[in-house]
């Protein structure tokens, strides 16, 4: 069951104008299943996106970026789930592009103008025959409230959809934002395992979208991991219409530009955090607060050390406070000149470790108190200056080895 997450109610996820959303059954890899989506975005939208590093990288992201940098207005979105199209070579190129060519034509758009998006098994053709079939359907289902919908259609091994909404005032307009995302495993930043798509109706200058769109990303799905695997297909990305009634952002360092970064940065870490709660197997939802770094990056190398060690995260599981195993992480987490006898450590309030040696006054059942929470804060501080960083994970069960040994029956 997924950490302290519960369904989206539709009701509750704001339209965003100029964005409508289509759903239907395509049979890409079992009959009955919600399992290929379109986004169609009125003309004038601006479209950016951050995508996977993973060298392997699948068909659609490659297309997508190639689509992105083109330089046409994007028009639509192609998800569909069941078949990842990686691993696939050129036939998975070719095929991808078809469902492109099959899109556009019905939308009468260019190719161009569409990104496509698959996940789900990986080094199996993609069945785009089938999609291509299933258009029809799902442009005929496209409304601006299929959000929910949405968040269904684009689930793999996911427990539960995923949706998000918020308002913010910008310049006397109030300003909606709403986003899905999809991921339960292989879960690891650069990007994190998953696809993600935000919309708003904010009036967003083209040349600020990308940065924005990696700055979200930098703060809320690079900061999460569930096994320490990059998938070959994550994708994040935004859109913005243009319809709502203010003046185009032209800086995010503009007043208004800070104010709808923090809005959309706030939806973005749900949906981060979503991932991880419903993270396969996972049975507690773990934040890895790391605090007097020299610099943000090694407090990220010792969070990531900390919340990739399996080691940690069975112990987690079995809510076992055998804690020298978070200590050990942060000892091979890679700071070369790193002084252990600076190094505090907290479970949630309970002062574990004090400079490098156990609390004289730690007791192991507070330790096992807290390692029972659903929700656990780890606390480490490195004593060596003013930087910090945090990261979201969970803990690995039992049902995490048996999801993944029966993926693909």
């Amino acid at each position: 069951m997924p950490v302290n997450l519960v369904a989206p109610v539709a009701a509750d996820l704001h339209p965003i104008a100029g964005v409508r959303i289509g759903v239907a059954e395509a049979g890409v890899r079992k009959a009955n299943r919600k399992d290929l989506t379109v986004f169609l975005l009125d003309a004038g939208a601006s479209v950016a996106g951050v995508f996977t590093q993973n060298r392997f990288c699948a068909a659609p992201v490659q297309i997508s970026r190639d689509h992105l940098a083109s330089g046409q207005p994007i028009r639509a979105m192609l998800i569909n789930t069941g078949n990842a199209n990686a691993g696939t070579g050129a036939d998975g190129l070719a095929r991808a592009r078809a469902t492109c060519v099959a899109l556009a034509r019905q939308l009468s758009v260019a190719p161009e103008q569409i990104l496509p998006f698959s996940t789900g098994v990986i080094m199996e053709p993609l069945p785009n025959d089938r999609i291509e079939a299933g258009l029809p359907a799902a442009i005929a289902d496209a409304q601006p409230g299929h959000w929910a919908r949405a968040a269904e259609g684009i689930m793999t091994t996911d427990t539960l959809p995923k949706a998000f909404s918020a308002q913010v005032p910008i310049g006397g307009a109030t300003v909606s934002i709403t986003g899905i995302s999809k991921g339960a495993g292989m879960i690891r930043p650069n990007m994190a395992t998953m696809l993600g798509f935000m919309a708003t109706d904010a009036c967003v200058a083209p040349a600020v979208m990308q940065q924005l769109a990696r700055e979200l990303a930098d703060g809320s799905f690079n900061r999460v991991t569930i096994d320490g695997d990059t998938s070959t297909n994550d994708s994040f990305v935004v859109v913005a219409t243009n319809k709502a009634a203010h003046a185009p952002i032209t800086s995010l360092a503009s007043a208004e530009g800070q104010a709808l970064k923090a809005a959309m940065l706030a939806v973005s870490q749900k949906l981060a955090q979503a991932i991880v709660r419903d993270g396969e197997g996972a049975t507690k939802f773990i934040t890895v607060q790391v605090e007097g770094g020299k610099t943000g990056e090694e407090c990220r190398k010792v969070a990531y050390a900390i919340a990739h060690s399996p080691l940690v995260k069975t112990a987690f599981y079995a809510s076992d406070p055998n804690l020298g195993r978070i200590l050990a992480a942060v000892g091979y987490a890679g700071i070369d000149d790193l002084d252990q006898t600076g190094i505090d450590l907290y479970l949630d309030d309970v002062h574990v470790a004090i400079q490098g040696g156990r609390n004289p006054a730690y007791r192991e059942e507070d330790g096992q108190r807290v390692m029972k929470q659903s929700e656990i804060t780890v606390r480490v501080l490195l004593g060596r200056g003013e930087a910090s960083d945090t990261v979201w994970t969970c803990d690995f069960s039992h049902e995490y080895v048996t999801i993944n040994a029966d993926y693909r029956s």
